[in-house]
């Protein structure tokens, strides 16, 4: 167990503020196309849009490609509330398909119209909705892709070209106004939703799912719960009974494993980066339908099982797994505090690494805490969108450290003397690397940001 260098990363001429990292961020990008072709410094400082709606570098530009409450293309009804996770997909033509996550719950603003064949709950009013764009970002069609479903948070895409979205909810039915049983995991085709419809895959488990990442050599799912009360959320793996199958494949069940860290029944009592646990344990899940406990509660034997507050990103990169602890409060259940973790499983190794933490220098006001979507920036590093308080942000960390303000979001859901603005998720690249898609949660719109990225 080692802690590595802690450094202090300035971009004071972007955002004003000093960010703490503690870890090897290289880490982050081995085996890996970003670590072969990895910026040194970020794109320089935010330039102010005159239209008030997002501020980019200089050379950069935006294009809005949807907003809640337009007309959906395809006449279904308006542009749902909520923009959420969110994954890009190749398509002919140089085209591009989005797929968008809408994390309705019954009191949102615009629910996610009912489509014939592909809603699983009427009262459901949370989905996702797709986007064909062809080569210059422009919006060809826009659809719902998937309805009736609740709370739909990020997810994650499979090998074979689809995307996963998670319910963030173990509502069943009777609870706010649902028909059937919630939480749980739905797989979404971006260019043929009836393909997919609207099955639950059950085997997969009923719990608060917030991300997935699969292992494209062994098809094992990964997957993070984000539970709002303590006991906090799980890791899980599944292990599909068709692993790597092709579309619809994971409705062929499987077993649901909770990691357990032996020693370690709170990933935040962990403070230094570069701390390894090996021999990881995976315990079968006892009743992943939570028919009458929640998953996280239930009965582990001796030892019991590893919890964590918040966990919510999640991707693969080289041989493991990557997922994200956004913060700790030990006011709110936690043995300890923290303003973020990213954690890396190697599951040829069994072993789990803490490989950085994040933190505000001083203020807890100021950026770099509370990590939430997450992906890998073809023209090298990571994006990182913030979910904390104050100034929204998309964060770019380079391979070598720095941290920069590459987008901060200007549209005022406050008022002039208490501003708010709405927190940025579902960063996601355009298949040849030259767009950045990226969501404001609130109000609901959905940006395509090209410029330099290779400059």
């Amino acid at each position: 167990m080692s802690a590595s260098r802690r450094q202090v990363l300035a971009s004071a001429s972007a955002v004003g503020a000093g960010i703490v990292f503690t870890g090897a961020l290289s880490e982050l990008f081995a085996g890996t196309a970003a670590a072969r072709s990895l910026g040194r410094t970020g794109y320089g400082p935010l330039v102010p849009d005159p239209d008030g709606l997002l501020d980019l570098p200089k050379g950069f530009r935006y294009r809005v490609l949807s907003r809640e409450g337009a007309p959906l293309r395809s006449g279904e009804g308006p542009v749902p509330s909520n923009h959420d996770g969110m994954a890009a997909f190749a398509g002919r033509g140089g085209r591009t398909h989005l797929v968008r996550n809408h994390e309705n719950r019954p009191t949102a603003k615009i629910r996610v119209p009912a489509v014939k064949g592909l809603t699983y709950d009427p009262e459901g009013h949370g989905g996702c909705t797709a986007l064909e764009l062809d080569s210059r970002n422009r919006v060809l069609s826009e659809r719902v892709a998937i309805a009736g479903t609740a709370v739909n948070c990020a997810g994650g895409r499979t090998p074979w070209g689809t995307w996963l979205t998670c319910e963030e909810t173990e509502d069943r039915a009777g609870d706010n106004g649902h028909t059937k049983d919630h939480g749980f995991i739905f797989e979404v085709h971006p260019t043929d939703p009836h393909r997919t419809g609207a099955v639950p895959l059950t085997a997969m488990g009923r719990f608060q799912h917030e991300a997935i990442a699969i292992d494209p050599r062994t098809g094992v799912v990964y997957e993070t719960e984000d539970a709002f009360l303590k006991p906090f959320g799980l890791f899980y793996r599944f292990l599909p009974h068709k692993p790597l199958g092709g579309v619809g494949s994971l409705r062929a069940g499987g077993r649901l494993q909770a990691m357990r860290v032996p020693g370690v029944p709170d990933l935040s009592t962990v403070q230094e980066t570069g701390a390894s646990f090996d021999g990881i344990e995976w315990v079968d899940v006892p009743d992943p339908l939570a028919a009458v406990t929640p998953t996280r509660l239930q009965d582990y034997g001796t030892g019991g099982i590893t919890h964590a507050q918040k966990l919510e990103g999640c991707y693969w990169g080289g041989s493991s797994v990557y997922f994200v602890s956004s913060f700790a409060h030990s006011a709110e259940g936690s043995a300890a505090d923290h303003y973020g973790q990213i954690w890396r499983y190697d599951p040829h190794r069994r072993r789990l690494t803490l490989v950085i933490v994040f933190g505000p220098d001083t203020d807890v006001q100021l950026p770099g805490e509370s990590p939430d979507n997450i992906c890998l920036a073809p023209s090298g590093g990571l994006m990182v969108c913030e979910d904390g308080n104050g100034a929204q942000h998309v964060f770019g960390v380079t391979r070598g450290g720095e941290v920069y303000a590459m987008a901060r979001g200007r549209q005022n859901i406050g008022t002039p003397e208490q501003p708010e603005w709405g927190e940025f998720a579902g960063v996601t690249f355009s298949p040849d690397g030259e767009t950045m898609y990226v969501n404001c949660y609130t109000p609901g719109t959905t940006f395509a940001v090209t410029g330099p990225w290779h400059g």
